[in-house]
């Protein structure tokens, strides 16, 4: 059963509750138009949308990414304190980070087990666990 992909676009921004305007939707296209899951930094998907004739300012990116995680489509990874990912897949998955190329791949969920956290401290309470497992070559 193949879906148009404008159509799944839609969806979903139609489930994050957004309008669908231009830039949304380029950008929408970008990241789930194939329906692959994928990491990116708001400097790769301004890089891949401009390779095309839809030019979109980074700052839009950056716009856009923001409002897909606040509408709880995407979530967000940070690496080093500075760089962020963007992740397309919600689910509770841990992620390997390839130091040399910096790139961001999702881990097997199935073989990672937490069994304790710490105690979240007074007044708080624990939102979300990233797991992200840094990775060099051997040499």
């Amino acid at each position: 059963m193949h879906s148009h992909p404008d159509q799944t676009v839609d969806q979903w921004l139609f489930k994050g509750g957004l309008r669908p305007t231009r830039q949304r939707v380029i950008l929408a296209q970008r990241l789930i138009g194939d329906g692959q899951n994928r990491h990116v930094t708001a400097e790769s998907l301004f890089a891949a949308s401009n390779d095309r004739n839809d030019k979109v300012s980074l700052a839009t990116v950056y716009n856009t990414l923001r409002a897909f995680c606040d509408a709880g489509l995407m979530r967000e990874i940070t690496v080093d304190g500075a760089k962020s990912y963007f992740d397309t897949n919600m689910t509770d998955h841990p992620h390997f980070y390839w130091e040399d190329t910096a790139e961001l791949v999702d881990a097997p969920a199935d073989q990672l087990k937490i069994s304790v956290l710490p105690d979240a401290p007074e007044g708080a309470e624990i939102a979300k666990v990233d797991v992200v497992i840094r990775l060099r070559r051997k040499s």
